[in-house]
């Protein structure tokens, strides 16, 4: 298969093999300040009035300034050991998270969850149905806004995933978080974002594991697969990863190209992986698997699961038992939360 998107994309093989992989960019190397609650601005968390989830969503949750404080819900509904804020990482408007997290009882591990949307919409609050299963497992949840491709080109949205999880580790005890354990659950390009942090330099401290829902691991197939021979959707991608690459196409910019495809960095330090596609999707399995490869070749497991049908995303996490396989397998990874 990799050797088909050669050939689709015109390059020799041993021209697609010389491509340099760009080095980790420095500004995702330097350690994220403290995370801003909004709109206090204030220099790191604050103790300020508690606010539990309810059982719709965050009401933090959104990509304009979040208000002062959430919707306080009925005590008699919540218990009063939660808290959801929202939190700055960075100065733009989208480098936000919504942090849920318990007060008491043990440091809990972590489960960051970041959406999808071409890499250039999406929102946090689509997920916030995600994020409330997670937390009531009895994990923290750290669910992530990051600029987009109007904002920025790669690799700025690599580079807020990991001030986000550098901003959550360097406060883990105000959090009451267990900065040593967490994974990362991505969907659809949110997914390709996850698996980009797993695979960056050789390994993340504390990451324990990586879930990928339809993601596009594998740019320069989504780019191959999106020619004119290619499906409405298949198309969109190609076009949504050429702009995230800064609106460049791989023959002209091949070490950005190169820093977005995920199997290109796998390294014997990433964290085990686990991806879910469906099998008539037009995210194909087969990029999932190109990374298994890859991780395999040096010692890393990965796993890929196919489903019948063309679900994409979090249509397809909502399928029956694809939502129960994720967490069962970030149990195994993190353990239970002892309450």
């Amino acid at each position: 298969m990799a050797t088909a998107v050669r050939t689709a994309l015109g390059m020799g093989a041993a021209a697609l093999t010389a491509l340099i992989i760009a080095p980790p960019d420095a500004q995702a190397a330097v350690s994220a300040g403290a995370p801003v609650h909004r709109p206090s601005a204030s220099p790191a968390p604050s103790a300020t009035p508690s606010a539990a989830p309810s059982a719709s969503s965050p009401a933090s949750a959104r990509t304009s300034p979040p208000p002062s404080s959430p919707a306080s819900p009925s005590p008699s509904l919540t218990p009063s050991d939660t808290r959801i804020r929202t939190y700055a990482y960075g100065s733009h408007a989208r480098q936000t998270m919504d942090v849920w997290w318990h007060t008491d009882g043990p440091r809990r591990p972590a489960v960051f969850v970041i959406h999808g949307g071409w890499w250039s919409g999406g929102d946090k609050k689509d997920m916030t149905s995600i994020s409330r299963s997670y937390f009531q497992l009895g994990y923290t949840v750290v669910s992530i806004d990051y600029r987009l491709t109007g904002d920025a080109a790669w690799p700025a949205q690599r580079t807020d995933v990991l001030s986000a999880v550098n901003a959550l580790r360097r406060h883990a005890a105000f959090f009451h978080t267990d900065p040593n354990r967490y994974v990362l659950v991505g969907f659809s390009a949110g997914g390709h974002l996850a698996a980009a942090v797993g695979a960056y330099g050789d390994g993340r401290p504390g990451l324990r594991g990586v879930v990928g829902i339809s993601p596009p691991v594998s740019p320069l197939s989504a780019f191959a697969d999106g020619s004119a021979f290619g499906s409405k959707e298949q198309q969109k991608l190609r076009k949504a990863a050429i702009k995230l690459a800064g609106g460049c196409t791989p023959a002209k910019c091949p070490r950005i190209w190169s820093s977005m495809e995920v199997p290109f960095h796998a390294s014997a330090g990433d964290p085990p992986m686990l991806a879910l596609h469906s099998s008539e999707e037009f995210v194909p399995p087969y990029q999932s698997e190109m990374l298994m490869e890859s991780l395999a070749s040096v010692g890393v497991r990965m796993s890929v699961k196919t489903m019948a049908g063309t679900q994409h995303s979090s249509s397809l996490y909502r399928e029956p038992g694809v939502a129960e396989t994720v967490q069962s397998w970030i149990i195994a990874r993190l353990g239970r939360v002892a309450e």
